[in-house]
């Protein structure tokens, strides 16, 4: 039997199979692109966003280590306080210079404006 294009059906049914392979192999392809485009769409989100957590917790981790620095700084001037507190000349200055109190026998020299 000849078709009107000169084929005969048996060359169309060898033709129909080798069709339905091509689509099979097409769509092994298209899954398989369409897997490495959701995997590497997820991928690219995951990096992004682990990325911008990095960079809050790295900007929070600096505000801390200032804090801790300044708070550092402070108990030094704290401990430098403590220690000049134990020397009694310290405790007579500031006797006589917040609160007017002066040893026995001593003379206050107050300055006179003119």
């Amino acid at each position: 039997m000849k078709s009107s294009s000169g084929r005969s059906v048996q060359n169309l049914k060898q033709a129909g199979p080798q069709k339905k392979k091509v689509t099979g192999a097409r769509r092994r392809i298209m899954l398989w692109l369409a897997f490495m485009i959701c995997f590497t769409g997820w991928a690219g989100y995951t990096f992004i966003n682990q990325s911008t957590q990095m960079a809050d917790k790295s900007a929070k981790l600096q505000e801390i280590k200032v804090t801790q620095t300044k708070t550092e700084q402070a108990l030094e001037e704290l401990k430098q306080e403590v220690g000049r507190l134990q020397d009694p000349e310290y405790i007579g200055q500031i006797a006589r210079k917040k609160y007017g109190m002066y040893l026995p026998g001593e003379t206050p020299i107050y300055p006179v404006d003119e």
